[in-house]
């Protein structure tokens, strides 16, 4: 019987990877306006390289471009970019649909809720408060306080937070590598949040491979409430 139900964050509470392209693209644009001379594809490609190298949650990667371009860091540029890349990130980050009232049914069925995302601490909580779910969860495991998935520790400690057994634990996520692979390792019943897959995003490889199914596969996140 389930007892408990784990998130991972980006890309399955919320489409993080869509956002994110919308808000390279308007930098990119902001970019050129304030006097980068390249093309869109050059900076694109320059920025997808950066994310590949450093990781889709580095903080600093217009600064690594424009050194890369140009040689140095013109601070007009990048104020530019870093401005217009905040304001889109603040005006559509958002849940998928279904997300809120999907939660507030587990809770009153009495499920006890958790994440374990690989974002780092800070931009986990604030990506929670901007999409107003801080609450909403019995416990938080970021890559901080442990490992990042599919590692052990994170599940290890989300069973010893919740005192359950593995297969009192759903794990519902939309990478099949790190959420499938994690959670089936452990003995937690696993479910592929199918809709979060995203295709060509920049800084992103979303081509996975595992010799592992899940045992379940949702197609939008209220389908869990069939599950349970």
């Amino acid at each position: 019987m389930i007892k408990a139900i784990i998130f991972d964050l980006d890309n399955t509470l919320i489409n993080l990877l869509k956002l994110k392209q919308m808000a390279v693209e308007h930098a990119v644009a902001a970019m050129i306006d304030a006097g980068l001379d390249f093309s869109k594809k050059e900076i694109m490609d320059a920025i997808d390289q950066v994310y590949k190298e450093k990781g889709i949650e580095y903080q600093h990667v217009f600064d690594d471009v424009l050194l890369k371009l140009i040689k140095k860091i013109d601070y007009k540029i990048l104020s530019a970019g870093v401005t217009a890349y905040r304001k889109v990130k603040a005006a559509y980050l958002d849940t998928y649909p279904g997300v809120i009232p999907t939660l507030i049914k587990l809770i009153k069925r009495g499920y006890k809720l958790g994440i374990i995302s690989d974002a780092p601490k800070l931009q986990m909580w604030t990506r929670l408060c901007d999409i107003r779910l801080q609450h909403f969860f019995d416990f938080v495991i970021s890559a901080e306080d442990t490992e990042k998935k599919p590692g052990e520790l994170p599940f290890k400690k989300a069973l010893d937070v919740t005192g359950l057994k593995p297969g009192e634990i759903m794990m519902v996520g939309d990478s099949l590598t790190r959420d499938v692979v994690g959670a089936k390792r452990m003995g937690m019943i696993s479910v592929l949040a199918k809709y979060g897959e995203e295709q060509g995003v920049v800084g992103v490889d979303r081509v996975e491979k595992a010799d592992v199914k899940p045992d379940y596969v949702i197609n939008k996140f209220e389908d869990l409430l069939n599950l349970v």
